[in-house]
């Protein structure tokens, strides 16, 4: 039986864009025949990219919402090869091999007008992730690649930079939400995004995690304490009996998606510091809450 097309990618028939673009981003890498050694690690990538192929295009997702995926077989009634047709392309570059089916090429193959999750073509991956050129690139004129550190803040609410270029003060704009590695396309030339980290924030693609320490009497009668997030300092209410480890859920706190379409979440991890010097009265005290706790049968 056929796969659903919104199955594979892991997200919901009414998933934006966005969504769709981000579940291949992160499927590809993890599924690709040349960094995942798995058996079923080359079909379960021909499955990503088929998927994508269709959900990331309107008019194919159109056709396939309706039909589904006998629609773009041969033989279903549009033809040959299915409403679009379909091209293929295989081989190897340097240590990789790579297959790749796309529908609706021009003719004598390309990718005009295919949008491959922020890659210029499918195996942009090779450049980003793998350190090689992609494969259906080679024959195009390399364009000059220049990087740019800016700190963590200036990634997640964007900023605008003056840079110099081949002897040329120019300013550019950096999109919010960008992280570390981004590429982003100008005119004439490509600019990779380095980011400096921040220590009060861990980034999970468009989620943030921030740690808190509290101590055992605010964790055990609850509080009200300042945790910072890129908007500015939040008061967070910490409820009486929070446990170490815990997690708080922040939402949309989060980095705002580069392409639009909202934010993250931001997630704070409660961490419960014990003292490690007590005063004699502090001991007597801490003496006094065990005794009453074993008459009580246990505080938890």
């Amino acid at each position: 039986m056929a796969k659903d097309f919104y199955e594979v990618l892991g997200v919901s028939k009414n998933a934006s864009e966005a969504e769709i673009k981000r579940a291949y981003r992160k499927l590809a890498l993890q599924w690709h025949p040349d960094r995942n050694k798995s058996s079923e690690a080359n079909e379960k990538f021909k499955e990503i990219n088929k998927a994508y192929e269709v959900l990331s295009d309107s008019k194919k997702k159109e056709v396939y919402d309706q039909y589904g995926e006998a629609a773009f077989k041969p033989g279903a009634g549009f033809g040959a090869e299915g409403p679009f047709g379909a091209q293929t392309q295989s081989g190897r570059y340097g240590p990789f091999t790579y297959t790749y089916t796309t529908y609706g090429g021009q003719p004598g193959g390309g990718f005009e007008g295919v949008d491959f999750g922020g890659f210029s073509d499918p195996f942009e991956i090779f450049e980003q992730f793998f350190g090689g050129g992609s494969p259906f690139g080679r024959h195009q004129p390399r364009r000059t690649v220049y990087r740019l550190t800016i700190d963590f803040m200036e990634a997640v609410k964007g900023v605008e930079k003056i840079v110099e270029v081949e002897g040329k003060r120019q300013k550019i704009k950096i999109p919010a939400g960008v992280d570390d590695g981004s590429h982003i396309r100008f005119s004439d030339y490509d600019v990779v995004v380095e980011v400096q980290p921040d220590s009060r924030f861990k980034r999970e693609d468009y989620d943030l995690v921030t740690d808190i320490e509290i101590s055992f009497t605010q964790a055990a009668l609850g509080d009200v304490v300042a945790v910072p997030t890129i908007d500015g300092t939040l008061n967070l209410k910490i409820q009486p009996g929070t446990q170490s480890g815990t997690f708080i859920r922040l939402r949309g706190k989060g980095v705002p998606h580069v392409h639009g379409g909202g934010r993250g979440d931001q997630y704070v991890r409660v961490k419960v510091t014990i003292p490690t010097r007590l005063t004699s009265r502090q001991k007597e005290i801490l003496s006094e809450f065990e005794e009453e706790g074993k008459k009580k049968r246990g505080w938890f």
